[in-house]
């Protein structure tokens, strides 16, 4: 577990985040559907990158590739965050414009059902369907690296136990990015991240998992991936800041899967929020140089 301390210089930049982020947030869903995607826009413009969008049977999907020659063998799919009720193939441009310009790989993102007018498994349902598609498009499972932030780091687990229990071949790795693993919201870090997380708080949360897991067991591995068993899980690496209140969902997952016998790496950001990774400065670029040389380990493997 490796430990990258950028708290010294972080204080400013915590509370800049947080008033940032307080522009895109609103308690009228739409509207901060809508933020979010406005965010996203913003990487839209961008010469060096080319968006086409697809037809993932009744699901839109976007792809996302560098306008140069590049790497067509492999490919990553692309889970987006949003807790489930926000997010879409625009906001998560964020991060897949990055991917696409650190790897040269194709970057597959998908715009999945969102809950509250559609709770779990339509999600999970939906990931299904754009690893189906990557099947029909002539890709090995071991040609797809899958990639998740926050609830997008929930699915892409989810949808790798999916998976596994009807017998289909995994994905080569997997990336997570603040990965949200349980759903009970147990971790110590809820508690003690609170004061200083500038992105989440524990009311988003609880209407996060009442609009997407309402009356079910959440417990469940399928929502809640941190009880899982990962025996014969692909390679996992896992990035998290240590000021988010989900820090404890990484760890544990670390843990877990250490004793499961996985090949799992995990960076601990010193002094980062949720998700820094989609900010413009140096610690988000070099972690996303870090995702980068992950995915280039696991394909020479």
């Amino acid at each position: 577990m490796a430990l990258i301390d950028m708290k010294n210089q972080n204080q400013g930049m915590l509370n800049l985040i947080k008033k940032v982020h307080s522009l895109v947030e609103s308690k009228d869903l739409e509207k901060q559907r809508q933020s979010k995607d406005n965010v996203g826009l913003l990487f839209s413009k961008q010469k060096e990158i080319l968006f086409q969008d697809v037809q993932i049977c009744d699901m839109h999907g976007e792809w996302v590739s560098v306008n140069k020659a590049h790497m067509k063998k492999h490919v990553i799919l692309y889970c987006h965050g949003g807790g489930y009720m926000t997010g879409s193939t625009l906001y998560a441009r964020t991060i897949t414009t990055k991917l696409a310009t650190t790897t040269s790989m194709d970057v597959l993102c998908f715009d999945y059902r969102l809950a509250p007018e559609n709770p779990y498994p339509a999600a999970l349902e939906d990931a299904l369907k754009a690893w189906d598609y990557l099947m029909y498009q002539g890709f090995g499972a071991r040609d797809i690296i899958v990639v998740g932030d926050s609830a997008g780091g929930n699915l892409a687990l989810a949808l790798t136990l999916k998976l596994r229990e009807q017998n289909r071949l995994h994905p080569r790795a997997l990336v997570l990015i603040s990965p949200w693993t349980d759903m009970t919201l147990s971790g110590k870090s809820h508690e003690t991240k609170a004061e200083v997380d500038p992105i989440l708080n524990a009311d988003y949360m609880q209407e996060s998992v009442g609009g997407y897991a309402a009356g079910l067991d959440l417990a469940d591995p399928f929502i809640s991936p941190l009880f899982a068993d990962f025996s014969n899980f692909p390679p996992t690496y896992i990035q998290v800041g240590d000021n988010e209140i989900l820090y404890s969902d990484s760890l544990l997952l670390y843990k877990k899967m250490q004793k499961d016998q996985v090949n799992c790496k995990i960076d601990v950001y010193k002094g980062m929020w949720h998700v820094f990774q989609m900010s413009p400065f140096k610690t988000a670029v070099e972690a996303m140089d870090s995702i980068a040389a992950f995915i280039f380990q696991m394909i020479e493997s």
